[in-house]
């Protein structure tokens, strides 16, 4: 069963492990992280699983969890595997180490953070997908891609992705391209920085007059909205209040001039 809202993780550092047990309190059940010290607390991530897990806030089937492994330039020098080993070896062991994290037997997603480079891939890309075709993995995704480099993926893939998580910007009509070429290709899109990345096009009048219709936070609206085109939406909320509030979207939905409104923001 694939999430349809996802709590995520990056830029918590010391305060992980409380955040996330906040969220599964909440009542989030998938989790994003990655095994990149530079940008997230993975283990923090794995106490606060293993916590909720022994109050019986969740049971570990009824979480959906997924990491991602981060090559070395989008590293610091907390490398979770060997800097000289090969890009194979390097997943095995980034894999390896996630485990431990997030003391867990499985993960249910598993992520490659991002190509190497701008534009294309390169070889040390092709040779790190191969690898995590090899794990032990139900479900492989693609972070932070263009629609260049997605096609290209697909071309050379044996196991496609079945995620593509971009940071989603009105300005592109919330990645329109990308969008669609996953909605072509059966692969679940996860929309993250909906709300940080958009701040000046939800200052607009379309958008408040959306809001003030439906008589829902700006959040909740925005996060309706990324439902209901095809969206998974992640928050990374630090407010126990908001949590709650993000989750509770379903009891609403826009219409489709208040989706075409939204849409059009940029």
């Amino acid at each position: 069963m694939f999430p349809t809202f996802i709590y995520g993780t990056a830029w918590k550092e010391d305060a992980t492990e409380r955040l996330t047990r906040l969220a599964l309190d909440a009542g989030f059940r998938a989790i994003d992280t990655a095994n990149q010290r530079r940008h997230y607390f993975e283990a923090g991530v794995g106490a606060a699983v293993t916590g909720a897990i022994r109050d019986g806030v969740v049971r570990r089937d009824e979480l959906f969890l997924q990491t991602k492994f981060t090559s070395a330039s989008g590293q610091d020098h907390r490398l979770p595997y060997d800097p000289k080993a090969d890009p194979a070896t390097q997943v095995r062991q980034s894999f390896a180490s996630s485990l431990g994290h997030l003391q867990v037997d499985a993960i249910d997603s598993y992520v490659l953070h991002g190509p190497s480079r701008s534009r294309g891939l390169s070889e040390e890309d092709v040779a790190v997908w191969r690898a995590m075709e090899s794990l032990p993995i139900p479900l492989l995704g693609v972070s932070n891609v263009s629609l260049e480099q997605l096609e290209e993926l697909c071309g050379i893939a044996a196991v496609r992705p079945k995620f593509v998580q971009n940071r989603c910007f009105a300005s592109t009509g919330w990645d329109a391209a990308v969008r669609d070429f996953c909605a072509r290709h059966d692969i679940v899109y996860q929309g993250f920085s909906l709300l940080t990345a958009n701040v000046a096009a939800l200052r607009r009048r379309a958008f408040a007059e959306v809001v003030a219709r439906v008589g829902r936070t700006p959040a909740q609206v925005v996060f309706r909205f990324a439902r209901q085109i095809g969206i998974v939406p992640l928050t990374g909320t630090t407010d126990p209040a908001h949590m709650a509030e993000d989750l509770a979207i379903d009891d609403f939905a826009l219409s489709d001039d208040d989706v075409a409104r939204i849409e059009r923001l940029a």
